[in-house]
């Protein structure tokens, strides 16, 4: 078993919630969410990100808005809705609860 597959796999795992953090108050440009990802060693690429972003904004979590830009074609900014910002904070406790037991399984290992 490959080291970088499992890293992918527990960042895939993470970043959804990751995406809803960043944008957690300030609504953002694709590549500025893209650069908070990849500034958090998250590294993402467009490829990856729309289709998140589309999840997420089908499940009601996230809205766009379109903004003109002085640097070419009008941008898309993802923002939280109120369901978003209501599961974000579930997602926190469930955050919390599983570091807890990773840390727990961590520190009672034989």
């Amino acid at each position: 078993m490959k080291i970088e597959n499992t890293k992918a796999q527990m960042r895939k795992g993470v970043l959804e919630y990751c995406i809803l953090l960043v944008l957690d108050g300030k609504p953002l440009y694709a590549s500025d969410i893209i650069a908070s990802l990849k500034e958090a060693k998250m590294i993402v690429v467009e490829g990856t990100l729309y289709p998140l972003l589309t999840r997420l904004k089908n499940a009601g979590l996230l809205a766009y808005r379109w903004e003109e830009s002085t640097q070419g074609p009008p941008r898309k900014y993802y923002e939280l809705t109120d369901v978003g910002r209501g599961f974000l904070i579930e997602l926190e406790g469930s955050w919390s609860e599983l570091l807890n037991a990773v840390e727990k399984i961590r520190t009672n290992k034989a």
